[in-house]
């Protein structure tokens, strides 16, 4: 028992002196005339749980406080207490009373133990002497009041107006700001890190006359560069009725310019707000502006810049502040160039010039900026002209490559009658294509009500649909959308070159022009793109096409990566080359929807009198390639999809001559006979051979009586024409069901009607949304059993007008064939 007490009780008494061990002891020494005084306390992000103790010789506790003339040796509870404590070393320095110590200041005292410190500087002077901190290169750099530097080195600086502290601004190292002139007292606040070897502290106090204003902050430039600034207690509010000036010291061979990034503006009960410029080498006075007004560039040389304040509203004072970016760089070539841009005629269009994203990856030390200028003195970064104004601008940029124009005009029509027969030209205005920065934009709105719709034509060039067998290459493109109701149509990208010639939508329409690379100011001169406004189709879209003999051309339904929205119609009109055949095929064997309401279609027909159509649901297989001999409509309709997955389809159209088809069927017709010949004879020398067939034996004749058995008639169906009907009448076949409805049979609701309309001038109506039956029969219907009551075919002649389809079954096989009153389908 004594063992194990003993063993506990060591073990625990190494873990306390662990948890308690002390790290070293500290010495600090005060000079009663430094007038210094050092504290160490628990840092602000400390929690109150986690602290580490400062002993003395007499008492541990959280915080010490060393005071002028005192010496004082303690330790800390724990081995890093820089994770906790923090030390702040003020030093007072009394300008009221006697003379100032004017020069360097020094980071005293030294050997301090290795904490997150800061060294505050605090000069009391009387209100008509001015104190002026100079810095040591590399000087400083003006940041947010919440922002950090990259190397945790920060400069504080404030002054006192009565009673109430000024912030000056907070500063890092590295920057343009070489001085600041303070009005009266100023407290100056140095952080460092606990790892920091700084030495000295890199700025020195001077005397100054009274400078009548709160504080001045000199920036020195002696390159290309730029540098943000802030009005003082920003972004809290800039002390009511003082003056703050900036004064830049800029090389005369270089140029600058200031943007305003923001400000805010008080409510003034006397004054105005105001900011004034002193610019030696171009005005003799200075210049007063407000805030809002465009502000100077293109400066050369020094200048000043002074922020009046005013005298506030008591009840609502408001707050004014600033936040501006001075840039410095060298005159461009492009300074002495003015472009003309000439609006007069234009009407509701407005251009923009502005600079471009700014590219990914690490930023550039500096990087010059792009303006724009009205005049010499108003240059922007960001330039909107609209119509109705000529324009005559130039640019300070060292690379035009870094901006780019984006336009948009609107086109409205209200009333049909004014606007049916004008035609509009949708090509990009010489004014903008003629500048050296590139258009990356061209917006065309086409506004109109739902009873008027638009037209967009493409006469020679034609249009090109960007799809992935038929890559647009082009300089530009054009992005086309219709909006309905809150809901867009996108018909997709196309480009120059194709084979669409005409577009016709519904609704308001927003066609937009993207260009790629230098190409298109030569590109420009040749645009042929023109709307018009034109009176309502059913249709949401069609597309009218007149492809060259030698195209190949791929078409797609809108929407194409969401789907043809639910109980869209989209058509295509497409031109068959004279003397030329047209194969339409599609890129897939289905059209991979299930319907929740409604039905999906697709309708193909030629444009002739009494054409066949080709219809296909969504439940079955799209047509096999077909050869259509004239113009034709392909008609895409969609329903209500399951689980949202919309229709998306692709077809494609090639052309070869008549004559090659011609020849091809020919040859085909000729081989089938030849074959069929064949046939024939090894039939018949192989019915020689056998003279009596043995049972199950396969016999190629067409008679198919079971072996061995007479007939017990000698005249046969197939030696009289009794079994060939010129007609067949629908009561022979539906004579019963015509006897259960009374001699009438009632259509089925949903029954699908041909279309019958004009040939060529619409496209085909498009089926109703529900029905069963088909026109012709699709690859997955089963056809009709066929009887085997006698071995004879059964044949047939039909004495409509029409061409119709029969069916001749021919034991063991089953098919269809045309029959026209000019000929009678023989055995």
């Amino acid at each position: 028992y004594d063992y194990l007490f003993c063993s506990f009780s060591l073990k625990h008494l190494a873990l306390a002196m662990t948890e308690d061990r002390i790290l070293g002891s500290f010495a600090i020494f005060l000079h009663a005339a430094d007038n210094i005084t050092v504290t160490i306390k628990p840092g602000s992000s400390v929690p109150q749980l986690k602290y580490c103790k400062i002993c003395t010789r007499k008492i541990c506790k959280s915080e010490l406080r060393i005071t002028a003339g005192v010496k004082e040796d303690f330790t800390f509870q724990c081995t890093t207490p820089e994770k906790y404590l923090v030390m702040e070393i003020q030093k007072n320095i009394d300008c009221m009373s006697g003379p100032c110590p004017f020069g360097d200041v020094h980071l005293q005292p030294s050997a301090l133990p290795r904490l997150n410190r800061t060294y505050i500087w605090d000069v009391k002077a009387n209100k008509k002497v001015g104190l002026e901190l100079k810095f040591s290169t590399p000087w400083l750099r003006q940041i947010g009041p919440t922002d950090t530097c990259p190397d945790l080195i920060t400069y504080s600086i404030s002054s006192c107006i009565d009673t109430t502290r000024v912030s000056i601004g907070t500063f890092c190292r590295n920057g343009s700001v070489s001085r600041v002139k303070v009005q009266g007292g100023v407290v100056m606040a140095l952080q460092l890190p606990w790892n920091s070897d700084l030495t000295t502290s890199g700025f020195n106090i001077a005397n100054r006359s009274s400078i009548k204003r709160l504080c001045i902050i000199e920036s020195t430039f002696k390159g290309e560069t730029s540098a943000t600034l802030m009005s003082a207690n920003y972004p809290l509010g800039f002390p009511e009725d003082e003056l703050m000036t900036w004064q830049f010291v800029v090389p005369s061979n270089l140029r600058s310019s200031v943007i305003f990034r923001n400000y805010s503006l008080s409510n003034c009960e006397r004054k105005e707000e105001r900011v004034e410029y002193y610019l030696p080498a171009l005005y003799s006075s200075p210049e007063v502006l407000k805030l809002s007004d465009k502000q100077p560039a293109n400066i050369p040389g020094n200048f000043n810049l002074s922020l009046q304040g005013c005298d506030h509203d008591d009840q609502n004072p408001g707050i004014l502040s600033l936040l501006f970016q001075i840039v410095v760089q060298h005159p461009q070539n492009e300074e002495n160039v003015t472009y003309l841009i000439d609006l007069r005629r234009e009407r509701d269009i407005s251009i923009t010039i502005q600079p471009k994203s700014p590219h990914s990856g690490h930023p550039l030390p500096f990087e010059p900026e792009c303006l724009i200028c009205k005049d010499p003195r108003t240059c922007e970064r960001n330039v909107t002209l609209t119509s109705g104004t000529m324009y005559g601008i130039f640019f300070l940029c060292y690379d035009l490559e870094h901006l780019s124009i984006t336009a948009e005009k609107t086109i409205a029509c209200w009333d049909l009658r004014y606007c049916q027969k004008k035609i509009y030209d949708l090509t990009v205005p010489r004014a903008i294509s003629q500048l050296p920065v590139r258009l990356d934009k061209f917006t065309w709105k086409l506004l109109a009500p739902e009873e008027i719709n638009v037209e967009i034509i493409s006469p020679s060039l034609k249009l090109q649909q960007h799809i992935q067998e038929q890559r647009c290459n082009k300089s530009y493109s054009y992005s086309i959308v219709s909006t309905a109701k809150g809901k867009e149509l996108n018909l997709g990208i196309f480009c120059p070159g194709g084979s669409i010639e005409k577009i016709q939508m519904r609704d308001n329409i927003t066609i937009s022009l993207k260009t790629f690379g230098r190409g298109f100011l030569n590109d420009s001169l040749n645009q042929d793109l023109k709307m018009s406004f034109v009176p309502f189709i059913k249709e949401e879209c069609i597309f009218t096409v007149t492809p060259d003999p030698k195209a190949q051309v791929y078409l797609q339904t809108p929407n194409w990566f969401e789907g043809l929205p639910p109980y869209v119609s989209v058509s295509w009109n497409i031109t068959v080359p004279s003397k030329q055949v047209a194969r339409l095929a599609f890129l897939k064997e289905r059209m991979d929807i299930t319907c929740e309401t409604g039905r999906a279609y697709v309708n193909i027909k030629e444009q002739k009198p009494k054409a066949e159509e080709t219809v296909r649901r969504e439940d079955e297989l799209l047509p096999e390639p077909l050869h259509m001999y004239h113009h034709f409509w392909v008609n895409i309709s969609n329903c209500n999809p399951v689980n949202k997955k919309q229709l998306s389809l692709q077809f494609w159209v090639t052309f070869v001559s008549q004559k090659t088809v011609i020849i091809a069927v020919v040859v085909g017709v000729a081989g089938a006979l030849s074959i069929i010949g064949i046939i024939i004879c090894c039939t018949r020398k192989k019915k020689k051979e056998s003279q009596n067939p043995g049972v199950g034996t396969y016999n190629a004749n067409i008679n198919t009586h079971m072996p061995g058995r007479q007939g017990l008639f000698k005249k046969r169906r197939q030696d009289n024409d009794s079994h060939v009907y010129a007609v067949i009448d629908d009561a022979m076949v539906y004579g019963d069901l015509l006897k259960e409805s009374n001699g009438s049979v009632n259509p089925e609701v949903d029954v699908y009607r041909p279309f019958d309309g004009p040939v060529g001038d619409t496209p085909p109506t498009p089926p109703p949304i529900s029905f069963k039956r088909t026109t012709k029969i699709s690859n997955s219907e089963e056809l009709p059993f066929c009887p085997e009551r006698d071995s004879e075919p059964y044949t047939f002649a039909h004495h409509k007008p029409e061409e119709t389809r029969i069916q001749v079954c021919l034991i063991p096989l089953c098919f269809l064939v045309p029959v026209t009153t000019e000929g009678v389908l023989k055995k």
